[in-house]
């Protein structure tokens, strides 16, 4: 079913935004050569408990996971996309890692991602980065009253296609209020004037994510984290994103992207 919020269930929604933005701002000042993916989780798992917040991964068990997630962070490093189980594992000098984190506060969930080249940077990795970037930003600006989800899918998808990306359908955006996923589905890639139509209230995750050489992917041994079946590199961005009277609000804005 899908949900449109009222202006005091957004405030709510906005309170939730702003510490998963908090939480990313965090790790972002930490993840760095030689930092271990557990130390990241622990960041994360630090202020949801600072915060008296809820983990919307610990206990989470879909129907594409092995078991319970267990940690409160994914980390998907180089070949892998997305759902990245934290391990024992140091980052290396020229790794490409995503961070996506989604929490409950006061009953309201949020949910963010941002990838980073950590240590030296690589050209390739970098255009990688900015055109998931450019394709959150274009699905975001889409993402406004008497629009259609198509016309924020076919956004995303045109910019990707744009720099020469192939896009997968399996995993996109989703709607996001008390659960961490919800109606409607958001692709990555569709028809513009095709679909719901879009009325303030609505509330949702806004999240491209791209493989440079594929559009395939495979489950890891860990039984949640999905790599490229070709060894290539990944990037994945996100943001909770009400849709208002006035346009797009992102509710998951973080430091550098906000003026305050």
């Amino acid at each position: 079913m899908i949900e449109l919020r009222t202006p005091a269930e957004l405030d709510g929604l906005r309170v939730a935004g702003r510490f998963v933005a908090d939480v990313l701002d965090e790790l972002l000042t930490t993840v760095d050569v030689g930092v271990n993916l557990l130390d990241l989780d622990r960041v994360a798992a630090r202020m949801i408990a600072e915060r008296g917040a809820v983990s919307c991964y610990v206990d989470y068990h879909p129907s594409f996971g092995n078991s319970p997630f267990g940690k409160n962070l994914c980390t998907s490093v180089n070949d892998a996309a997305l759902h990245g189980l934290p391990h024992d594992s140091v980052l290396q000098d020229g790794d490409l890692v995503s961070m996506d984190f989604a929490a409950s506060v006061d009953g309201w969930v949020a949910d963010s991602a941002v990838t980073v080249q950590v240590g030296t940077k690589d050209p390739e990795d970098q255009r990688l980065i900015d055109t998931v970037e450019r394709a959150l930003a274009a699905g975001i600006a889409q993402a406004a009253p008497g629009n259609k989800l198509g016309d924020v899918s076919h956004a995303i998808g045109a910019v990707a296609h744009e720099g020469g990306y192939d896009v997968n359908l399996q995993f996109g955006g989703h709607g996001v209020g008390r659960t961490m996923h919800g109606e409607p589905h958001v692709p990555n890639d569709g028809r513009p004037g095709r679909g719901l139509k879009l009325r303030p209230g609505l509330v949702v995750a806004i999240e491209p994510w791209l493989m440079q050489g594929t559009d395939e992917l495979y489950q890891d041994d860990d039984g949640w984290t999905l790599k490229s079946v070709d060894g290539s590199r990944a990037a994945h961005v996100e943001h909770t994103v009400a849709v208002t009277a006035a346009g797009p609000e992102i509710l998951t804005l973080r430091r550098a992207q906000r003026a305050d």
